[in-house]
């Protein structure tokens, strides 16, 4: 990994073999932010997991083996009510077909780059709280 910081902007290469939601995660410890908005993403990576969330508040997971292009990647990076970093992350890929998949992302390995934009929100504190009956954390804003 590499990045540069220009006033708010942050801009990062991932390189391969780095998994995106905990390089990230390490970003926002280094860097030392705690809320973020993540607005662009491109690159190739592989072994994905993605998925949605059911009408039951329940994540459906899908694997997405082969490398593909990611082609949109957006989020934010907020703290746990512990103070550790956490990602949330929306992806879009193509695969070699062309096909499209889509949705939330559980895992992202990096296969030949990510190049990826943060705005770092710097008057912000934005938390992750648990919300009843379903997965997700939810955001809290102080």
């Amino acid at each position: 990994m590499e990045y540069t910081l220009s006033d708010k902007d942050l801009f990062v290469r991932l390189d391969p073999g780095e998994e995106v939601h905990s390089t990230l995660k390490k970003l926002a410890d280094l860097v030392g932010f705690n809320a973020a908005a993540i607005t662009s993403g491109i690159g190739r990576t592989r072994e994905m997991v993605y998925g949605y969330m059911n009408q039951e508040g329940v994540y459906i997971r899908r694997d997405l083996e082969p490398p593909s292009e990611l082609v949109s990647l957006s989020g934010n990076i907020a703290r746990t009510v512990n103070g550790e970093a956490f990602t949330h992350i929306h992806c879009c890929w193509s695969d070699d077909e062309n096909n499209v998949h889509a949705g939330h992302m559980f895992q992202c390995v990096v296969h030949v780059v990510a190049e990826i934009h943060i705005r770092i929100l710097s008057k912000s504190i934005m938390t992750r709280c648990s919300l009843p009956d379903v997965e997700l954390l939810g955001l809290q804003f102080s």
